[in-house]
């Protein structure tokens, strides 16, 4: 449920404020690459489950350097800053950002905290670098009801650049519309290795259509 709309100025405005920058080289390298916005289940690792704290979404340094993630920022659909990284990436390492995260970063950083809200009927996380005063939205991925379905992750395959599919081991899909689920489980912090290949229902029309 969304509680709070702000709009993308409000968003510049603010982060120019509290001094955000970074290099433009990094906007080349840093990719969102795997999303889980419907847990069930104890993804934080606190001992406690919770809708709004197990949500979580992850980055990864596809480039040949590390980069330094001060000025980098995620957002869902509603633009409104949910989450601002510090420190470096190294490259090919993964960030890991639980809900628990964004709800104290908010409530430090002044914001309205209701951590990630990742909407389950739908929604999108966007990824946004400041430099030099100019606020750049650098990846994004929009995601719909099924893919918020429990304990289902979207990750890119492979990974940082990869198409988006399901990591749908732990409530596996059947349904038609991409994406196509994988079988193979969410891989928070850890490559989106895959050994099986993607897959997507058909009706038999379609089959006919390809063979005859």
């Amino acid at each position: 449920m969304k509680l709070v709309t702000k709009s993308v100025s409000f968003v510049v405005a603010m982060l120019v404020v509290v001094g955000l920058g970074a290099s433009p080289l990094a906007a080349q390298t840093l990719r969102l690459n795997e999303i889980l916005p419907g847990p069930a289940r104890d993804w934080d690792g606190s001992g406690t489950f919770s809708s709004r704290d197990d949500e979580w979404i992850e980055v990864v340094n596809v480039g040949p350097v590390p980069i330094g993630l001060d000025g980098w920022f995620v957002t869902d659909g509603d633009s409104i800053p949910r989450f601002a990284f510090q420190g470096s990436l190294d490259p090919g390492a993964r960030r890991m950002v639980t809900g628990r995260e964004s709800y104290d970063w908010e409530r430090a950083s002044g914001f309205p905290a209701f951590g990630f809200s990742l909407a389950n009927s739908g929604d999108a996380v966007l990824l946004w670098q400041v430099s030099a005063g100019e606020t750049l939205l650098v990846d994004q991925y929009a995601y719909r009801s099924h893919e918020a379905a429990a304990d289902r992750a979207i990750g890119r395959l492979p990974e940082g650049s990869g198409s988006w599919v399901l990591f749908d081991a732990l409530n596996p899909y059947t349904g038609a519309t991409p994406p196509p689920g994988t079988g193979c489980p969410p891989t928070p912090g850890e490559s989106n290795a895959c050994s099986t290949t993607p897959v997507r229902a058909a009706s038999w029309g379609e089959v006919r259509r390809i063979y005859r």
